[in-house]
């Protein structure tokens, strides 16, 4: 038997990966919200701290404000009125700033939605669920918001980060579904998802640890799709 070398199985690994993406497909905006009192679209940290400004924000990540707003505004059109934003709104003393420099913290603008958001005309009847971790469902009022609308089972997940809080939004409406023997749809749109990118030679100067932008969204996308989430080159 032959073993491949670690830097081969990469690099067909790699090849392989890129042809998934390349090969995802456009899925129409009547079609997942046609019954617009089922579907929700829930937007994780799409907010000043990793769009506009302070020590985490990214000009990468906040590329995908506009292509989310846009969704936002043709799902509106199409009558869907369940659009959630799960955000960080981190306590001052929070335990998550042993991993991350203090960000997002309560009351500051950086726990604000973007402008682009609050400047849609309903912006006001969207629903803002503060977290404390990169987990939009832990400790948060979101499992009480699911229960409260057993209607709803189509979900649509954008934001940031593709690996960090999108990543554990995505999988847990889709793990809580398996879990509880519902059927329920998970879409994951990758025209309006993406993570910060930290480049290796970066990283060794600065002290922090690497993290690279494309290597990681296309794995976590992957990775969700591994999972029964249904990954999308976007909703037309």
């Amino acid at each position: 038997m032959t073993t491949q070398s670690p830097s081969v199985q990469w690099a067909e690994w790699q090849a392989y990966l890129d042809e998934w993406l390349a090969g995802l497909s456009v899925v129409q905006a009547r079609d997942v919200f046609e019954k617009p009192q089922k579907c929700a679209i829930v937007s994780v940290d799409v907010i000043n701290g990793f769009c506009a400004f302070g020590p985490l924000a990214s000009p990468r990540v906040a590329r995908i404000v506009q292509p989310i707003v846009d969704l936002f505004q043709k799902a509106w059109s199409l009558g869907v009125r369940h659009i959630v934003l799960t955000q960080d709104t981190h306590e001052p003393d929070a335990v998550e700033f042993a991993q991350w420099p203090p960000h997002c913290v309560r009351g500051t603008a950086e726990a604000e939605p973007v402008d682009e958001f609050k400047a849609l005309p309903f912006f006001s009847s969207m629903v803002q669920i503060p977290k404390n971790s990169i987990h939009s469902g832990l400790n948060t009022p979101l499992n009480d918001w699911i229960q409260a609308h057993p209607e709803v089972d189509t979900f649509v997940v954008v934001g940031d980060c593709t690996d960090l809080c999108t990543y554990q939004l995505a999988m847990h409406l889709r793990l809580d579904a398996n879990a509880r023997q519902l059927n329920r749809r998970v879409i994951v749109p990758v025209d309006c998802v993406d993570t910060y990118d930290l480049p290796v030679e970066v990283a060794r100067v600065q002290g922090l640890m690497a993290h690279p932008g494309d290597v990681f969204h296309g794995i976590f996308l992957y990775h969700m799709a591994l999972n029964g989430v249904e990954v999308v080159q976007k909703i037309a």
